[in-house]
């Protein structure tokens, strides 16, 4: 019997010792896990928080960097339009586009909408509204009408002269116009002024008592 209580005992002392170790070897597996995950979620979460700090830095800059551009670049241009518009405008004499050269018939519509033939001329004193004048006034208004319009010069003999205004027509080429009744004229040098006006139906001109021979012709635009 004594060899049986001795096996009885061993195998309790074995079942303890085999118990004891597995409850050892669990509790350190679980305080371990705990462990291992604390630290593992603590390194993981710094290492991704920075990496993805890093990202969304670049991937947000990056995106409001074209927004920014977009945006900046749209509003720039609008702004710049506008002051460069408006720079062009007073460089530009207030006209704001390009002038253009009419067509004959343009030209012709022109005179007859004009008005300053409407006004009266007045030599009692020189400058108060004479030919240059009517001239002057004729330019601006096709200027401002978006047309091409030139002061043209006639030099007479002596210290006389006259102005009158033409177009650069793109069909029937420069053609001159009497600012002071809106007929055409073909100005030549060495003819008469009075004979170059093609006068209105039922009209003519009388030889004037000065001689207003063309000497030279100079157009000013």
């Amino acid at each position: 019997m004594n060899w049986l209580k001795w096996v009885i005992v061993s195998l309790a002392i074995a079942a303890f010792v085999i118990a004891g170790g597995y409850g050892v070897y669990y509790f350190s597996y679980v305080w371990g896990d705990a462990s291992g995950y604390d630290r593992g979620y603590s390194t993981g979460h710094d290492i991704g928080y920075s990496a993805g700090e890093q990202d969304g830095y670049g991937e947000g800059y990056s995106s409001g960097e074209d927004e920014g551009y977009r945006e900046g670049y749209d509003q720039g241009q609008a702004d710049g339009y506008e002051e460069g518009y408006d720079e062009g405008r007073e460089a530009g004499f207030g006209h704001g586009y390009t002038l253009r050269n009419p067509t004959y018939e343009e030209a012709v519509d022109f005179m007859k909408e004009d008005k300053t033939s409407d006004n009266k001329y007045n030599d009692d004193d020189y400058g108060i509204y004479v030919c240059a004048h009517f001239a002057r006034d004729v330019c601006n208004n096709a200027e401002a009408a978006g047309l091409r319009c030139a002061i043209v010069h006639l030099v007479f003999p002596g210290t006389t002269g006259h102005a009158i205004i033409a177009f650069d027509t793109i069909d029937e080429g420069l053609v001159c116009f009497e600012a002071i009744t809106d007929e055409r004229v073909n100005p030549e040098i060495g003819k008469r002024y009075y004979a170059c006006i093609e006068a209105k139906p039922g009209y003519y001109y009388l030889t004037p008592g000065y001689d207003d021979t063309i000497m030279d012709i100079l157009v000013t635009w």
